[in-house]
């Protein structure tokens, strides 16, 4: 493996074999990483993906291109679900976080590998229930769940995570409407309440303090509690979630003592037995390499810990333990392919190089300021001589994907590989524009899949319609 990689990598695999070093792969976390975990350096000086070719997978499919190695997801699924068996005693639930990518093949392999599904939108719903998921494994989030969407999931059969008074309150009703039915089920939901954890991560993704417009606030909770147990749901447990791209471990792990203060007084006073904490998702990823996250293995550890911990110091037995990793499951395990056009110098300033994608398929670094590393894949060897800006192609000064990194030189035609895209970038993705969203590749043992289309541009105009008078 050539110098690049082996600087981008945490800890480098010895030789350009995945099947050879599967014990070696299977030990890495991935959302410690860079790269794919099989990402490798091929005869041709090329960047090779789950035993795939980036150069080739670019003149086949075109570009812009995600391609997702299926090795990295399913170590990512199977480590935080073996590592759940490992370290919490009671019984566990993975559900995968889909808003950080929702299709049906990146359900469906989670779906095989026993994970749930967390959804936010009757659209997430569906593509889960398509991809072969059980309803009930799929757990139904938001803060403003329409009447269409509820009815459409208590139909479906999946729990539904109430946010606040209004949903409860309209759950409650159709509840008691559909009562009377000899084939009524009582719907199955959980509380989301804020636990007032505060943690080092970016304004916009903080969500369990107590200004957030997710959850009901402490303040309510007896109120909340009362009036579930006098109506016809059936409530199963109690939801918290303190934010996401988070490094630090001692925020989750202290959301055991604040749940279980809950799950006691839900019990002894108003007689709802939960029988599920849900502790939400969170753990960060590795987009650079100043990056350092803890690993799945050891987010899993201390947040069992903290669970168990507080239960047993309560007297209570211990609950089933959900958790929500998305971009911890999804991040790194996918790359974005460009095609590198023009430059542009501007003397003593900087050097732009060009590609042919940018905020309308990788939308977080001009919203959130995000960093990502990248590689030209046709020049993996080439000494990185030239300190450049990758600017996307939207008529947009702010259409920057990475200011200042260190590239060989380029030509048009090269091929850019951003890393660390699996998560809200597709699932972010816009017609900004009017450009065609990309296609998406899953790659796996030499073999690729196209998993999603490119639009085309007779597409962009699918849903649009021009009045008659309009018409010339």
């Amino acid at each position: 493996m050539t110098t690049v990689l082996n600087s981008l990598r945490q800890e480098a695999v010895t030789t350009n074999s995945p099947q050879d070093n599967a014990t070696s792969l299977n030990s890495l976390s991935p959302n410690q990483q860079l790269l794919p975990l099989t990402a490798v350096v091929n005869a041709n000086d090329h960047l090779e993906i789950g035993g795939c070719d980036v150069v080739e997978l670019v003149q086949q499919y075109g570009s812009p291109l995600y391609i997702l190695d299926e090795v990295s997801l399913r170590t990512a699924c199977q480590q935080y679900r073996d590592a759940l068996v490992k370290h919490y005693q009671g019984a566990s639930q993975v559900l995968y976080a889909s808003k950080a990518w929702s299709c049906l093949a990146v359900c469906a392999i989670v779906g095989s590998e026993g994970l749930g599904i967390d959804v936010v939108s009757a659209g997430e719903i569906l593509t889960a229930v398509r991809a072969g998921v059980s309803p009930s494994l799929i757990y139904f989030h938001g803060n403003n769940k329409s009447l269409d969407e509820l009815s459409y999931a208590l139909e479906v059969g999946c729990t539904i995570v109430v946010d606040n008074w209004h949903e409860l309150k309209t759950l409650a009703s159709l509840a008691k409407e559909q009562a009377l039915s000899v084939a009524f089920t009582a719907p199955r939901i959980m509380l989301r309440l804020t636990p007032g954890i505060e943690c080092h991560t970016h304004e916009y993704i903080q969500t369990g303090h107590i200004d957030s417009k997710f959850g009901f606030d402490p303040n309510e909770i007896e109120a909340v509690f009362a009036f579930v147990a006098g109506s016809s749901l059936n409530c199963i447990g109690i939801h918290a979630h303190i934010g996401s791209q988070i490094f630090e471990l001692q925020p989750h792990q202290d959301i055991g003592g604040v749940m279980v203060q809950w799950f006691k007084l839900a019990g002894e006073k108003y007689g709802l037995q939960f029988s599920e904490l849900n502790i939400g998702g969170g753990l960060g990823i590795r987009y650079v390499e100043s990056d350092d996250p803890p690993s799945i293995e050891e987010w899993i550890k201390a947040v069992s810990a903290g669970v168990t911990e507080a239960f047993v110091t309560a007297g209570l037995a211990l609950p089933k333990l959900l958790c929500e990793p998305g971009r911890s499951l999804v991040g790194a395990t996918c790359a974005t392919a460009y095609t590198i056009g023009g430059s542009k110098t501007v003397p003593d300033i900087r050097t732009y190089v060009t590609i042919d994608g940018g905020m309308s398929d990788n939308p977080r670094p001009i919203t959130y300021q995000s960093k990502y590393r990248a590689v030209v894949a046709n020049q993996m060897s080439a000494p990185l001589s030239q300190t450049v800006t990758i600017a996307g192609k939207h008529c947009e000064s702010g259409d920057i994907l990475i200011k200042d990194i260190k590239l060989p030189e380029t030509k048009a035609g090269d091929t850019l590989v951003v890393f660390g895209t699996g998560a809200y970038n597709y699932s972010m993705a816009s017609n900004y524009n009017r450009l065609p969203k990309p296609a998406a590749v899953v790659v796996q043992g030499g073999d690729s899949s196209l998993i999603i289309k490119r639009e085309t541009r007779e597409d962009l105009l699918r849903q649009d319609c021009l009045p008659e008078r309009l018409r010339k």
